[in-house]
C-alpha cells in the first residue's frame, strides 16, 4: 500500500472530522478524555514481531509528534495475542480524522512500510477489534499509576442488562467506588463508558500497580473495606441487577509502551 491508496481507504473517515488537527488544537479545558482501545489479534511469533516494530519504530513516534500520549500497549505476559493499545483523544473529531493525519505524515509512512504493505499470503495481523470509550465525570483524564520497570496493569470490562443498569453501575463508580479504589490502593489509569465496540452496555477501567503482590494485597484491602460493604450492599447497586459479564485481564507493557 502505497501512500496514495493508504489516503484514498482513509478519506471516508477524515471526511468526517475534518483536515487532521493536532490531538491538542482547540481541545476543551477540563473535558472528559476519549480513549480509543484496540485488540490486536495475531497468529505468529512473526506477526507479533512485525507489530511490535511497527507499534515502536512507527505509531508511538507519528502520535507523538501529533500531539496525542501517552500511549500504552499492553500483552499478556504468557501469550503473544491479543496486544492492546490504549490511545488518549482530548476530543472525538481526532477519532476520524488520526487516519488522515498519519497517512500524510511521510516518516510514519516510510518506517511503517512493511507492515502497511503487509500481503495477503503473510498477513501482519488476524483482525483488528475497536472499541471507543468516554472518560467517566468522576475519573475525566487518564492517570500513570506506576513507572517502575516491573510494572503491572489489570484491564477489566463489566457487562451490564440494559442501559439503565448500566448508567447505574457508573453512577456507582462515579459517586464513590473511584474514591475506594484509591483510599485501598487500587490505582486507576482509566474509567471508560464504551459509546462503539462489542456487548455494548459496558465499561472498562484499568488499574496500574508496582507488581503482581501489590495488585493482590489492593483487592484485599479493597474487598474487606466498611464503605465498600455498605455501598455494594445497597440493593440498587447488587450485582445481579446491574452487571451481566465480567472480563478480567492481567496484562504487562510491551518495553515501548508510555505507560
Amino acid at each position: 500500500m502505497n501512500r496514495r491508496s493508504f489516503m484514498a481507504m482513509t478519506g471516508a473517515a477524515a471526511a468526517l472530522g475534518g483536515a487532521g488537527a493536532s490531538a491538542q488544537e482547540s481541545a476543551p479545558a477540563g473535558g472528559r478524555e476519549y480513549y480509543e482501545l484496540k485488540r490486536y489479534l495475531l497468529e505468529s511469533d512473526a506477526q507479533r514481531a512485525g507489530l511490535d516494530a511497527f507499534l515502536a519504530e512507527a505509531v508511538l513516534p507519528a502520535l507523538e509528534r501529533h500531539g496525542f500520549g501517552p500511549v500504552g500497549v499492553f500483552a499478556d505476559p504468557e501469550d503473544i495475542s491479543p496486544v492492546h493499545v490504549l490511545i488518549r483523544h482530548e476530543r472525538p473529531d481526532t477519532l476520524a480524522t488520526l487516519h488522515h493525519t498519519l497517512g500524510a505524515d511521510a516518516e510514519f509512512m516510510e518506517k511503517g512500510a512493511a507492515f502497511l504493505n503487509a500481503p495477503s499470503s503473510a498477513p501482519a495481523y488476524a483482525r483488528i477489534e475497536s472499541s471507543l470509550l468516554y472518560a467517566f465525570s468522576g475519573m475525566p483524564k487518564m492517570e500513570r499509576p506506576s513507572d517502575v520497570p516491573g510494572r503491572v496493569f489489570q484491564l477489566r470490562t463489566y457487562e451490564s442488562p440494559s442501559v439503565l443498569t448500566g448508567q447505574k453501575k457508573i453512577e456507582m463508580f462515579d459517586t464513590a467506588e473511584i474514591a475506594i479504589f484509591r483510599k485501598t490502593g487500587l490505582k486507576p489509569v482509566f474509567f471508560g463508558e464504551a459509546l462503539v465496540g462489542e456487548k455494548l452496555p459496558n465499561l472498562t477501567y484499568m488499574l496500574g500497580f508496582d507488581s503482581r503482590d501489590e495488585q493482590n494485597a489492593a483487592w484485599k484491602t479493597f474487598l474487606q473495606d466498611p464503605e465498600w460493604k455498605e455501598l455494594s450492599g445497597r440493593p440498587e447497586y447488587a450485582n445481579d441487577r446491574i452487571l451481566s459479564g465480567i472480563t478480567n485481564l492481567n496484562l504487562v507493557p510491551t518495553a515501548y509502551s508510555q505507560l
